[in-house]
Formats: C-alpha cells, sequence, structure tokens
C-alpha cells in the first residue's frame, strides 16, 4: 500500500498521522491476506514488528476511527471478545474455541434458502454466518 493511501485512511478517520497511528495502518492496510485481530493482540504483534513500545489507549482509539470510518469491521464472538477484520466484504466466520481463531468464508460459499422476515419497522441489514469450531 502507498504511503499516500495510509495517510488517506488516517485522515479519512479523523486521524493526524502521527508515526504510531502509520505504523498501525501500515501493519493493518499493507498486507496480502485478511486479518483478524483483537486489540490486546495487535499491540502484541505491533510490539514484535516494530522496536517501539504503542500505547494501548493509542491503538484502541485507532482502530476505533478505523471502524467508524468504515476501514474495519468488528466481529463479536459471542458477547466475550471483539475481533476487528480488515475484510470489510459480506462475508461469514469460522470460530475456533481452542485456538481463539477466526477464519474467513467466502459469502458465495454459504447458501441460504429461508430468512424470517425483520420486525415491523426493521430491515435486514445483512447475514452474518457464525460457525464454531473444535477439534
Amino acid at each position: 500500500m502507498k504511503k499516500l493511501d495510509i495517510f488517506k485512511k488516517l485522515r479519512t478517520s479523523g486521524l493526524r498521522p502521527t508515526k504510531q497511528r502509520v505504523e498501525i495502518a501500515k501493519f493493518l492496510f499493507d498486507r496480502e491476506k485478511t486479518f483478524h485481530f483483537t486489540v490486546e493482540s495487535l499491540e502484541k504483534h505491533l510490539t514484535k514488528k516494530t522496536n517501539f513500545k504503542f500505547a494501548l489507549a493509542t491503538i484502541y482509539n485507532t482502530v476505533h476511527a478505523f471502524k467508524k470510518a468504515g476501514h474495519l469491521n468488528a466481529v463479536d464472538v459471542r458477547g466475550k471478545k471483539t475481533y476487528f477484520d480488515t475484510n470489510i466484504t459480506n462475508h461469514h466466520h469460522f470460530y475456533d474455541d481452542e485456538t481463539s481463531e477466526l477464519i474467513d468464508i467466502d459469502a458465495s460459499e454459504v447458501v441460504i434458502q429461508k430468512i424470517p422476515r425483520a420486525p415491523n419497522g426493521k430491515k435486514i441489514k445483512n447475514i452474518e454466518v457464525f460457525i464454531n469450531l473444535k477439534n
């Protein structure tokens, strides 16, 4: 990803491009594959990859600004953990209870034949299939 694209993501999220925020954005968006993470796991990855310390509050605020701007999706796992996903397209997930890993399922791999009607005054925004795995 170009440096200009990183700055654009930060600015469209309402964030000034500080050194830490640029590093966070590069780590999240300058990659080939989808990345699923919690704020805490991201902090560990960043500390390992770079040579400086990141404040958890900076990571939290940056991630939530990216989510609010539509650059990340949030995936709630049983009300216990919130994962963030760099894949913002409509898709589904496997969740491995033992490894705490979230794995993408392409939307075309799931066929839904019938869904209930939305309650009066409501519309269905999207449908997400969440499949829990175990050994």
